[in-house]
């Protein structure tokens, strides 16, 4: 059940999307599960309103599938959708990087060398809700530092459809450990004003991404 107390500032269908949402992206709500309106209200202690508004939003985003005469399915992601993600996002956040470098400024940098540290330690101790949050953290900083609001709006929408993914894919750590490294080259090119650098290792981070989400399909596929 939701604890409003806490969230009162918000209309209620409001609430109940952002957490049917939430379970969708970080899997507790599982592909192809049917969104039953009756058990998710109770659950959550509502009406089946909202539950219903909130299912409604979500199969405009794509995250519930809605069949006729048999109701509403938290939808199922694709590799090779995924890789079509990284894909654009590997050009828009090379992009970002590069302008980063141009204008980041003095308390940006000492923000971004920080969170990139935390990332090591996260990898380091292994919390995985730890390791997604501040990866998402990273990137998502430096795009906010190129300053350019449209890239910022379109960046924002791949970042949410690769958090779901990771959640699916990404259960095992061990095969991240360069990760941190990465981010720490990317983090004194922009840094250091190098926009060359910075868009070239970024563009390189997430093409290594992409690699990892194809061996991992084929990983799976032989279990």
């Amino acid at each position: 059940m939701i604890n409003f107390s806490l969230q009162n500032h918000k209309p209620l269908r409001e609430i109940v999307y952002e957490e049917l949402k939430r379970q969708i992206m970080v899997g507790e709500i599982q592909p192809g599960t049917r969104m039953m309106e009756v058990e998710l209200a109770d659950e959550m202690g509502v009406s089946r309103t909202p539950v219903r508004e909130a299912i409604r939003k979500m199969e405009k985003e794509g995250l519930v599938t809605i069949e006729p005469r048999r109701g509403a399915y938290a939808s199922d992601i694709s590799v090779q959708e995924m890789l079509d993600v990284l894909e654009v996002r590997q050009d828009l956040e090379g992009m970002a990087a590069s302008i980063a470098a141009r204008k980041i400024q003095p308390e940006q940098k000492t923000a971004l060398r920080e969170l990139s540290e935390r990332y090591k330690r996260a990898i380091d101790s292994g919390e995985v809700k730890e390791i997604i949050d501040l990866d998402e953290e990273f990137h998502k900083s430096i795009v906010g530092i190129s300053g350019n609001k449209t890239l910022i709006q379109m960046v924002s929408k791949l970042q949410e459809l690769s958090l779901r993914f990771r959640y699916m894919y990404y259960e095992d750590f061990s095969r991240f450990q360069n990760q941190p490294a990465e981010h720490h080259l990317i983090t004194e090119a922009i840094i250091s004003g190098d926009s060359d650098s910075a868009r070239r290792l970024a563009e390189e981070h997430l093409s290594h991404l992409k690699e990892f989400v194809e061996n991992e399909a084929e990983n799976l596929t032989k279990h």
